[in-house]
């Protein structure tokens, strides 16, 4: 009886062994990255794979290449980007943008824009003497910018005036004009020919860009209302040279400055 009861445990402890070693066995293994190999793998096509390609883009490439190439107007002298608080470029870009959107926010809310302000750093070239192309509207423009007009208080666009002031840049600027006295401060502020009123709403159409506060045009971001014109600024420079012959700028001055 003594051994039965021996053997018994025995095969117990037995069991119970072969069950412990079973589970440690079953348990998640942790992975541990021992070694990192790199290998370059080369990605060239073959000269044969490269010409089905070139073939298969070059008819886009050419129709693309053809329709930027066509000339669309004519520039006697070069528009350029120089000047203090004006460019020609300036004048240019700010003056076609309020020709152009003018007309499509009045036919769909019935209200009239007074101001167009850009961002001088937005320009990104000029045009030259000679043919206009739509390549030449690329060039200027190459964002997908869009055209969007915003309702200001008069509080606002003193805001915009003083920004203009302090940043001393030439941004492109249209509808308005004043004068930066030896204080540097604002007088004679006209918008549409017309005295400014501080009580009143005005409209300015300006860029997606500028709205969101870039350049730090924070006054925007402070808008009544907001309208998007589905109208991009390329297309608006399009447009013009498509429907101009003689593309010029007009050299009008907005902004004077007096040192006494």
């Amino acid at each position: 009886m003594v051994k039965l009861k021996n053997s018994n445990v025995l095969l117990k402890q037995f069991v119970l062994i072969l069950t412990f070693l079973f589970l440690i066995s079953c348990a998640e293994k942790k992975q541990v990255v021992s070694k990192i190999v790199a290998e370059k793998i080369s990605i060239t096509n073959t000269a044969s794979e490269d010409s089905e390609i070139e073939n298969f883009i070059k008819p886009y490439r050419e129709n693309i290449d053809k329709d930027l190439s066509q000339v669309l107007a004519i520039a006697p002298k070069t528009i350029d980007k120089n000047g203090e608080w004006q460019t020609p470029m300036g004048n240019f870009l700010s003056d076609i943008t309020l020709q152009k959107t003018i007309p499509v926010f009045k036919s769909r809310e019935n209200k009239q824009i007074d101001v167009c302000l850009l961002n001088h750093g937005g320009i990104r070239s000029t045009i030259s003497a000679g043919n206009v192309t739509a390549r030449t509207a690329y060039e200027i423009m190459p964002f997908e910018n869009s055209a969007y007009v915003v309702s200001l208080k008069g509080e606002q666009i003193l805001e915009m005036i003083y920004y203009i002031i302090s940043e001393k840049k030439p941004h492109p600027l249209s509808g308005m004009t004043f004068t930066i006295d030896k204080n540097n401060l604002p007088k004679d502020i006209f918008i549409n020919g017309k005295p400014f009123e501080k009580d009143k709403t005005y409209y300015v159409v300006t860029s997606d860009y500028l709205i969101n506060g870039g350049d730090n045009m924070l006054f925007f971001k402070k808008a009544i209302e907001k309208y998007d014109l589905d109208y991009k600024l390329r297309n608006i420079i399009i447009d013009y040279f498509k429907e101009n012959n003689e593309i010029v700028s007009n050299s009008s001055i907005r902004i004077r400055k007096k040192d006494n």
